[in-house]
Order: C-alpha cells, then sequence, then structure tokens
C-alpha cells in the first residue's frame, strides 16, 4: 500500500476482514521498517466512542474492527498495545467504552484502555499553533487512527482527521470550538500523524455524527494519508473537499493530498486477488436531510454535544409540522455568552429571555421544552 491508494474490503464478518485486510497492505511490516530495532513499540489504537451510540446505529467504530486489529498485531509479536479514547463533550467516555462493547474487548485482549477524558495534557507547537494534548498521545510510538466515515452537522463530514480530537482534553475540544474547528482540526494534523489509517465504513450516518440514520455499505477501508482519506470521505457524501475547509488547510499544512482525482483504489476480494481501479468510480451516497432544519439556529462556537442534540430535536418538530411556527431563530454555543435574544439553547445562553438549560441539554428535554413553547401545552 502507498500513499496514493486507499484499499477496501467488503463482506460482514468484519473482524475477519480486518485481518484480511492487514495482512495484505503489510501493517506488521510498516512497523517494523519505522522501528526496526525495538520491541517494545507502543501500538495505539484510537477509535470513535463519541458517545454511547452502537456501532451499527452509524456512529461508533466497530469493536469487531478494533479486535481484529489486535488479534492481528499479537499474532505478529505485538503485545504492547493500548486503546485510546475520550468522547465528545457532555458524554463520559467511561460509559461509550461500556456500552460499545470496548470494555468486554480490552478484558478479553488483555489491552489497557486510556480515557482521554482523564488524562493531562501537554502544549504543543502545530505549525505555529499552540495545542495542547493528552500525554497518552505523545507517548505513543505508532498510532492506527480507526474513524467512522460519516456526516457531521457541523463540518459536514468526519473522518481521519477530525477522529484525532478525542485525544485532546475536553478543555481543548471546547476551545476548538471556539476557533471555529476547522483551522485548529488542521493543525493538529501536524502533531498527531496517524501511521496508518483503518476507515469503519461498514454503516455510518451520512448526516449525523451521533449515528441513528446508517446507511449500510459493509465495507472496511485501509490508507496512509488522511487528507485523501477525508476528501475521498467527501466526494462519497456528495461533497468535494473545498466544502470542508479543514481538507484543504490540512493539505497546505502538508499533511497529505487531496487530490483523489489522481489516487487508486485496491478492492481486496474474497478469494485474495485485488482489483485494482480509480478511486472515484464509486459514487456518493444518499444523506437523509438532517440538515434542512439547521436555518432556524443562530450558531456561534457550539460544542458538538449541544449542537448535535438540538438538531434531530428539531427535526422531530420539522416532521410534526410545528417548527414552521417557531417565530424566532435559536441561539446556541460558547459564543452567545452574555448576548441576549428571545431563545437559546444550551447554558451559554443563560442570559436570553428562554433558555432551555443544560451543558448539553438532552435531545428529549430540547424537544418537549419547543414543543411546549409551540403548542402551548
Amino acid at each position: 500500500m502507498n500513499s496514493r491508494q486507499i484499499w477496501k474490503t467488503y463482506g460482514t464478518d468484519y473482524k475477519e476482514m480486518t485481518k484480511r485486510l492487514l495482512e495484505k497492505t503489510e501493517l506488521e511490516k510498516r512497523i517494523r521498517e519505522k522501528y526496526p530495532d525495538r520491541e517494545d513499540v507502543l501500538i495505539g489504537i484510537k477509535p470513535n466512542l463519541v458517545c454511547p451510540s452502537p456501532a451499527e446505529f452509524g456512529a461508533t467504530t466497530h469493536p469487531e474492527i478494533v479486535e481484529g486489529l489486535i488479534e492481528y498485531l499479537h499474532f505478529h509479536g505485538f503485545r504492547n498495545i493500548l486503546i485510546a479514547e475520550g468522547s465528545w463533550v457532555g458524554d463520559r467516555t467511561a460509559q461509550a467504552y461500556e456500552y460499545c462493547g470496548y470494555r468486554a474487548l480490552c478484558e478479553r485482549q488483555e489491552v489497557p484502555f486510556a480515557d482521554c477524558q482523564k488524562q493531562e495534557a501537554v502544549a504543543v507547537d502545530a505549525a505555529g499553533m499552540t495545542l495542547h494534548i493528552t500525554k497518552v498521545a505523545k507517548q505513543i510510538d505508532f498510532l492506527i487512527n480507526v474513524p467512522v466515515l460519516k456526516g457531521h452537522c457541523q463540518t459536514k463530514m468526519t473522518c481521519a482527521l477530525k477522529n484525532m480530537k478525542g485525544l485532546l482534553p475536553d478543555s481543548e475540544k471546547r476551545r476548538f470550538h471556539q476557533l471555529g474547528l476547522h483551522k485548529p482540526i488542521a493543525h493538529l494534523s501536524t502533531v498527531l500523524k496517524a501511521d496508518y489509517i483503518l476507515i469503519d465504513h461498514i454503516c455510518g450516518d451520512m448526516d449525523y455524527e451521533e449515528g441513528g440514520n446508517p446507511v449500510v455499505r459493509n465495507c472496511i477501508m485501509a490508507a496512509l494519508d488522511p487528507v485523501l482519506t477525508d476528501s475521498y470521505a467527501c466526494y462519497l457524501l456528495g461533497y468535494t473537499a473545498d466544502d470542508v475547509p479543514y481538507v484543504r488547510m490540512a493539505q497546505a499544512l502538508g499533511s497529505g493530498s487531496a487530490d483523489i482525482e489522481n489516487a487508486e483504489a485496491a478492492v481486496l476480494q474474497p478469494d485474495g486477488s485485488v482489483v485494482y481501479q480509480a478511486l472515484m468510480q464509486e459514487g456518493e451516497l444518499p444523506r437523509n436531510g438532517i440538515l434542512s432544519v439547521a436555518y432556524d439556529i443562530d450558531e456561534l462556537d457550539s460544542c458538538s454535544a449541544c449542537y448535535a442534540n438540538l438538531i434531530p430535536a428539531l427535526d422531530r418538530l420539522a416532521d410534526e409540522g410545528l417548527l414552521q411556527h417557531l417565530n424566532c431563530t435559536i441561539a446556541i454555543g460558547q459564543g452567545q455568552k452574555g448576548r441576549t435574544g428571545p431563545l437559546g439553547v444550551g447554558r451559554c445562553t443563560s442570559g436570553f429571555d428562554t433558555c432551555i438549560m443544560g451543558c448539553p441539554p438532552k435531545e428529549e428535554q430540547i424537544y418537549q421544552e419547543l414543543r411546549k413553547m409551540i403548542t402551548g401545552k
């Protein structure tokens, strides 16, 4: 596998698919070439456990993929392995770790788990921008990124580059939103560089990072270039790299190439053969249109969890024909602190006439309070 390729395999036995893909793309060789004289290489695995949502809902990394990866590494003699992740602000990593099957996985495979919400952080220079990353992220020698290819209600898409945000402390995640997400995500790519990317493209939600509307593809992919990976993810979701600013920004910082037109797909067949073809042969995936309700929102630097709870609440109201009767926009985000207005969601809008409190408020709470406001009951 080279940096201008994205490898793919299809099927439903996700653990075995993962092992075959890793063998064919020679992950073991790549690790040993980077550390030819070391037996204690610390291999870090970074899944997506954004929230306690099962993988089949389209939000989190299938544990079968990670278990296949660990079994492959064990087979090839690598024992110094850990999984590191931190859920989004508003949910506890420990809950997602338990609910998504990772506690059981770690116990079976005897692999430790580092909760990045509980890790100390250190300041690093990221191409001229000071960022704070967890100590465990700096300690990892060989980083394997295992993102979910899915939509995102603020950045349109999330895959390889944005998944690295889970290795930050919560305070830095909040600051990323204050900085507008795109620039700090791009700069993060200069200091947290995955050595190998294993993409969960099994059933990601094409609109929404918390899942709920999965689109089944039963595909696992492997790549080396996070910018190429995310440019391709944009294409699959019906966007271009220009629609997701951090992709182009990361390219400008030297983190990879967004040129998918000259990239190659290598499709691993069940019989072990490989079919090479132009990467852009596969068409875009259907999106569910959940973002059509976003016009009602005055969003300034909101955290993902808060915004993501608001969107489905509005979608439910739209389905009931009620949203059109809301006669004001909804303010949300850290940039609303100290401001006033008719209606706000989240603790940051406490100065508004009506504030749906919480950090973040839950989807059901938002839905019920807005429904009562609209209907009067």
